[in-house]
C-alpha cells in the first residue's frame, strides 16, 4: 500500500482500470436490493395494529423489528468474509433468495411466533443484501466515480427508510398487511434476474489451496451478536436493566466474546480477521461510523415523537420534518468528492462531523414549542453535514484494500454502524425515559405512553406539562447524540491517519 500524496487523488493505475460494460442493469439491481433491505426495516411499523389484530401476540410484537435487526447485524461479518472467499455474485444471489423466501413465509404466517421466526429468515437475507450491495458498488466503480454510485445508494436508502411507514400504512389500510411482504417478491425477482443475467465478476487466479470457511467462527460471531444485541434491544423495555435476564445475557455475551476471540485467533481464515482492527484506517472508520449509528437514533427515533407531541403535527407532517434530511444528505454526499479530492478523506469527514455536532447542540436551543420549520431546518443542515462525513469514510476505507479484502472491510463498517444504532436505541431510550419520569414527578411509563397516545384526555395544564417533559427528554437525547458526534471527531483526530493509504493498483 502507498499513500497517494497530499490530495489522495485517484491513482493512475486505478484510473486506467476499464469500467465494466453493461453495468447499468447491475446498478439497477443494486438499487432494488438496497430498497428491499431499507424498506423492510421500517415498513412493518405502521401495520402493527392490523397484524396484532389478526394474529394476536401483542406482548411480543416488538420482536418483529428486533428479530430482523438482530439477524441483519450478526450476519454482516459472515457474508463479508464469504464474499471475499467465494465471490460477490453467489453471496448476493443467495441473500436475495433467502430474503424472498422469508418474505413469502411472512405473508403466510399463521401466528405471531411464526411471523417473528420468518422475519429472522428475512433478516438473514437482508444481511447479505446490505453488505454485498455496498461492496459490489465499490468493485464496479473506480475511486473517481464511487461518490456517484454511493450517492445513489444513499438516496435509495434514505427515501426507502422514510417512505417505509407510509407504504406499510397504505397497504395495511387499503389492502391487507400480508401485502407488505408479498410486494417484495416481484421487486426481488427483478433484482435476482438482473444480477444473474448481467453481473459478471472479473476472472481471478485460482487459489493455491481450497478455500477454508471458518464455520466455527461464524457460529461464535452469530451467537455473541445475538446475545449482546438482544440484551441491548430488550433491556429497559421487556425487563429492567439490572434484572436477571439482562445480567444473564450480558454475562453470557461476555463469555462468548472471549470464546470468539480464541476461536478466531486459531482459525486459518477468520470471519473477523485481526487486521480489521490492527489497521488504523479501518479501525478508525469502524469506530467513527459506530458513533454515527448511535447518533442517528436521535432524529430517526425521537424526532417524530417530538414533532407530534411538542409541535402538535400529524403523522404525515411529522414525517416531513424528518424527511428533509434525506434531501440534503445524498446531495452533500454526491458533491463530497470535490472536497476530499482537494483536502483528503479524513479532513473532509472531520469537517462534516464537526458541523453535525454543532447542529445537534443547537437543537436544545430551539424555542418551546417553536415552529415546524425550525427542526426541519436543523435536519436539513444535519443531512448535509452527515453526507460530508459518511461517504468519504466509506469510499476512503474501501479504497485502502484490494478485492479480496473489500467485502470483509465493508461488512465490518456496516456491522459497527448497526451495533451503534442498537446501542443508541437502548442508551437514549433509557435517557428519555428517565427525563420523562423526572419531569412528570414519577409514575409509570405505561401511563406516559397512554397520555401521549390520547392527549385529548388530559387537562390543559397536564397536556402542557407533558409537552414540556417530552421537549426536555428529546433535548437530552440530542445532547447525547452531540456527544456521540464528539466521540467520532476524537477518533478521526487521534486514531485515523492523516492520509488514507489508498491502493495504487486496482486489484490484488
Amino acid at each position: 500500500m502507498g499513500s497517494t500524496g497530499r490530495t489522495e487523488r485517484l491513482s493512475g493505475a486505478e484510473a486506467g482500470a476499464a469500467a465494466p460494460r453493461g453495468r447499468a442493469p447491475v446498478v439497477a439491481a443494486l438499487m432494488l436490493g438496497m430498497a428491499l433491505a431499507a424498506l423492510d426495516g421500517t415498513v412493518v411499523s405502521t401495520a402493527v395494529p392490523q397484524i396484532v389484530g389478526d394474529l394476536g401476540g401483542f406482548a411480543v410484537f416488538s420482536w418483529l423489528f428486533s428479530g430482523y435487526l438482530l439477524a441483519v447485524t450478526v450476519t454482516l461479518p459472515v457474508y463479508g468474509k464469504l464474499s471475499d472467499t467465494f465471490g460477490r455474485k453467489p453471496v448476493l444471489i443467495a441473500g436475495i433468495i433467502l430474503f424472498l423466501l422469508g418474505s413469502l413465509l411472512c405473508a403466510v404466517a399463521w401466528n405471531m411466533a411464526a411471523l417473528i421466526a420468518f422475519r429472522v429468515v428475512q433478516g438473514l437475507g437482508g444481511g447479505a443484501l446490505q453488505g454485498t450491495v455496498q461492496t459490489i458498488a465499490a468493485d464496479l466503480y473506480p475511486l473517481k466515480e464511487r461518490p456517484r454510485i454511493q450517492a445513489r445508494l444513499s438516496t435509495v436508502w434514505a427515501t426507502a427508510a422514510v417512505a417505509g411507514p407510509a407504504v406499510g400504512g397504505l397497504l395495511a389500510g387499503y389492502a391487507d398487511w400480508r401485502w407488505i411482504f408479498l410486494v417484495n417478491l416481484p421487486v426481488g425477482a427483478v433484482a435476482l434476474f438482473l444480477v444473474a443475467r448481467y453481473f459478471v465478476e472479473p476472472a481471478r487466479p485460482a487459489p493455491v489451496a481450497r478455500p477454508c470457511v471458518d464455520w466455527a467462527g461464524a457460529l461464535c460471531v452469530f451467537a455473541t451478536g445475538a446475545l449482546l444485541l438482544t440484551a441491548l434491544v430488550q433491556g429497559g423495555t421487556a425487563w429492567p436493566w439490572l434484572s436477571a435476564p439482562s445480567l444473564a445475557l450480558f454475562g453470557g455475551g461476555a463469555v462468548l466474546v472471549a470464546v470468539t476471540v480464541v476461536v478466531e485467533r486459531r482459525a486459518a481464515e477468520p470471519i473477523i480477521p485481526g487486521w480489521v482492527w490492527r489497521r488504523r484506517t479501518i479501525a478508525a472508520v469502524n469506530l467513527a461510523l459506530g458513533a454515527l449509528g448511535l447518533l442517528m437514533v436521535a432524529p430517526t427515533v425521537f424526532l417524530p415523537t417530538y414533532a407530534q407531541s411538542v409541535l402538535g403535527l400529524g403523522p404525515i407532517a411529522a414525517g416531513f420534518v424528518l424527511s428533509v434530511m434525506t434531501l440534503s444528505w445524498p446531495v452533500s454526499a454526491a458533491l463530497s468528492d470535490r472536497v476530499y479530492n482537494r483536502i483528503g478523506f479524513r479532513l473532509t469527514a472531520i469537517i462534516g462531523i464537526s458541523a453535525a455536532m454543532l447542529v445537534l447542540l443547537s437543537f436544545p436551543l430551539l424555542p418551546f414549542p417553536g415552529e415546524p420549520w425550525q427542526p426541519a431546518l436543523a435536519m436539513l443542515l444535519l443531512g448535509a453535514a452527515l453526507g460530508l462525513f459518511q461517504l468519504p469514510l466509506i469510499v476512503g476505507v474501501q479504497s485502502t484494500v484490494g478485492w479480496s479484502e473489500r467485502g470483509t472491510t465493508t461488512a465490518s463498517v456496516l456491522f459497527c454502524r448497526q451495533v451503534g444504532q442498537s446501542m443508541g436505541a437502548a442508551l437514549f431510550g433509557a435517557v428519555a425515559n428517565a427525563v420523562l419520569l423526572s419531569r412528570l414527578g414519577g409514575g409509570s411509563l405505561d401511563s406516559v405512553s397512554h397520555a401521549l397516545e390520547n392527549p385529548a384526555t388530559l387537562t390543559t395544564d397536564a397536556a402542557d406539562g407533558l409537552r414540556r417533559a417530552v421537549d426536555a427528554a428529546v433535548d437530552h437525547v440530542y445532547l447525547g447524540a452531540a456527544a456521540a458526534a464528539g466521540a467520532a471527531l476524537l477518533v478521526l483526530v487521534l486514531v485515523a491517519p492523516k492520509r488514507f493509504p489508498v491502493r495504487t493498483e486496482p486489484t490484488d
